[in-house]
């Protein structure tokens, strides 16, 4: 019997990059989930949620106010002891705390320390994929995304996610868990997956680390 699945993925990155679909698609890949005789998901979990308030599109601990941080931090915590608990799941997540980083540092609020959280992440094995995008590209996304937004104005300056995605590519190269820079211009949703899991692969991320400490025990 080999190495049990249990790759642990954050997708991130501006939105036009595809981030949602290829959760999905590495959630059916059968190199990052195995071989499987009838369908059934891996956990797959967003900071993309507006769960702060009770309206569409409303505030998370993406976009959290100044009076809500606590709040969010308590929600990050949260997430990361249900990681700990379940380390030998495969789980996939879309939008995480460089999400939160990169918004609240573009509303001009101070850039929350999450060092804490990366380094609770990089024991259990989570890595990083910035999906990104040639910047003339965008105009040809967002063509695509206009036919079924449900909020088709946060589409209207394409100039946001290109100064965005170099705000990314910034901390992604700060963080202390290892990533992939995927420009996903030229890839289908398969061949972005099909990537990924190809460097899960080569860099040994396609299974739990050997040390994994007993994380689950005490409250």
């Amino acid at each position: 019997m080999g190495d049990k699945l249990c790759p642990k993925v954050i997708l991130e990155g501006t939105r036009l990059t595809g981030k949602t679909e290829i959760a999905l698609a590495l959630n059916e890949h059968p190199g990052f989930v195995g071989a499987r005789r009838y369908r059934y998901p891996s956990p797959l979990v967003s900071a993309e949620w507006c769960a702060f308030t009770n309206f569409p599109w409303g505030r998370g601990i993406v976009n959290y106010a100044p009076d809500e941080e606590a709040r969010a931090m308590e929600t990050y915590a949260t997430w990361a002891r249900l990681f700990e608990l379940l380390p030998y799941y495969s789980w996939i997540v879309d939008r995480f705390h460089l999400s939160t980083r990169a918004f609240q540092v573009q509303a001009g609020r101070p850039d929350p320390d999450l060092r804490w959280l990366e380094a609770r992440l990089q024991p259990l094995g989570f890595r990083l994929v910035l999906c990104t995008r040639r910047p003339e590209t965008f105009e040809a996304a967002r063509r695509r995304r206009l036919e079924v937004s449900g909020s088709p104005r946060q589409y209207d300056d394409l100039s946001a996610f290109v100064r965005e995605q170099e705000l990314f590519r910034r901390l992604v190269r700060a963080s202390s868990l290892p990533f992939l820079e995927l420009d996903v211009t030229d890839l289908d949703t398969g061949g972005a997956a099909d990537r990924i899991t190809g460097w899960l692969a080569e860099t040994g991320g396609l299974s739990a680390p050997w040390r994994i400490s007993d994380a689950g025990a005490g409250p």
